[in-house]
């Protein structure tokens, strides 16, 4: 069997180094072409040196450097787990090229969504989700007739806030709000989960991957994170993809699709609830389901409204929203700042064509908005 060869975008963070985890652990399978980092060069530098890419790059070398990692490399799937939209074009690049993508990149399917899946239509490669939830989704969807689903279901953890009053999650301190029960994140990713904002952009992403409108995408909220997604069908049928929280099970399907990675055989006597997630000789094992209360999560709703909204929305929530997370973590706003800023924004920005330019238009404009209601808006943080 021929290696698959891998570039990365967005090597040092959580998702790329999870992935060279996953390559490192099955060296007759992948082969790393192409790093792209941020600013964390000596993490870089140590990857480089583990895997010999044939392309290295870092954030000096700016969307171009992406664009190489990704389209110069002669990769056979790109995975693509930047932040933002710095690596739209090397994106767009590849799958006009019909190289596989696995994303990982939030915002890339939130903001771009629907030209996304269709330039990858285009390009003749196939589109495969990283995200644990979407992941699942995809797995329960394999081998369906996609006419017969009725809706899609993805899960919450609930954050560390999932019992919290509304006053106390406003005057959350970064601390709190970085304490996630489950999963260990970027400070991004986990000041999203803080606010439900994280499973609000994953709605969206579910609509856009699967075809699929707002009122079909369903969120509930599973603190034991054990089921990530699952698909209702049109007969009342319910599939759904269970494993425990580690990131490296979706990644590593999405590198082998349509294959599964091999792992380390299982110990005999197999215990059933050890596999089904429960710790070791476990006497009971629990699946919890609550209902998310949008009152003290307004960012799902905002990312609701959002995607129902359609056009360049989604792309003016997802920046509005990471430049005001931004703000959170500096210090310069308090935690129920954010949902009420992005609000704003999503009201203040006008509307631009669906199209590339548009959408960077609109994410310009959206981070602009942020930026210049900060410059004058009281810290309720600070009390200033």
């Amino acid at each position: 069997m021929a290696r698959r060869r891998v570039a990365i975008l967005g090597s040092t963070g959580s998702i790329g180094t999870q992935a060279l985890d996953v390559i490192a652990a099955n060296p007759e399978r992948f082969e790393v072409v192409a790093l792209a980092a941020g600013t964390n060069l000596a993490l870089l530098e140590r990857q480089a040196r583990a895997f010999a890419p044939d392309v290295v790059v870092d954030a000096r070398a700016g969307a171009a450097g992406l664009l190489r990692a990704a389209t110069a490399s002669g990769a056979d799937i790109v995975l693509a787990a930047t932040t933002g939209a710095v690596s739209l074009d090397a994106i767009f690049a590849a799958a006009e090229r019909g190289i596989d993508l696995a994303v990982a990149n939030k915002e890339a399917i939130v903001a771009a969504g629907e030209l996304l899946v269709e330039a990858v239509a285009r390009g003749g490669g196939r589109l495969l989700p990283v995200d644990s939830e979407h992941s699942a989704l995809f797995q329960c969807l394999v081998g369906e007739d996609r006419s017969q689903v009725a809706a899609l279901l993805i899960t919450a953890s609930g954050g560390p806030f999932r019992s919290a009053s509304a006053e106390t999650i406003a005057a959350a301190t970064l601390e709190e709000a970085l304490n996630h029960p489950t999963w260990r994140m970027g400070t991004k990713n986990t000041i999203d989960s803080a606010t439900l904002m994280n499973k609000g952009l994953e709605a969206i992403e579910a609509a856009r991957l699967f075809s699929m409108p707002a009122e079909r995408v369903l969120v509930v909220v599973h603190p034991q994170s054990l089921l990530h997604g699952a698909v209702l069908f049109s007969d009342g049928s319910v599939k759904a993809q269970l494993c425990a929280p580690d990131m490296r099970v979706p990644i590593g399907y999405a590198l082998a699709y349509p294959d599964r990675l091999g792992r380390t055989p299982l110990a005999m006597p197999l215990d059933p609830l050890a596999l089904l997630g429960a710790k070791p000789n476990a006497a009971l094992l629990r699946y919890d389901y609550e209902r998310v209360d949008t009152q003290r999560f307004p960012s799902l709703a905002l990312a609701y409204d959002a995607l129902r909204r359609g056009g360049c929305a989604p792309a003016v929530l997802s920046a509005a929203n990471e430049i005001a997370v931004e703000a959170f973590v500096a210090g310069a706003i308090a935690f129920g700042d954010i949902p009420t800023i992005v609000g704003e924004a999503l009201e203040g920005v006008p509307a631009y064509d669906l199209t590339l330019p548009g959408l960077r238009s609109a994410d310009g404009a959206a981070r602009a908005f942020v930026r210049d209601r900060l410059a004058v808006r009281p810290s309720l943080s600070t009390g200033v």
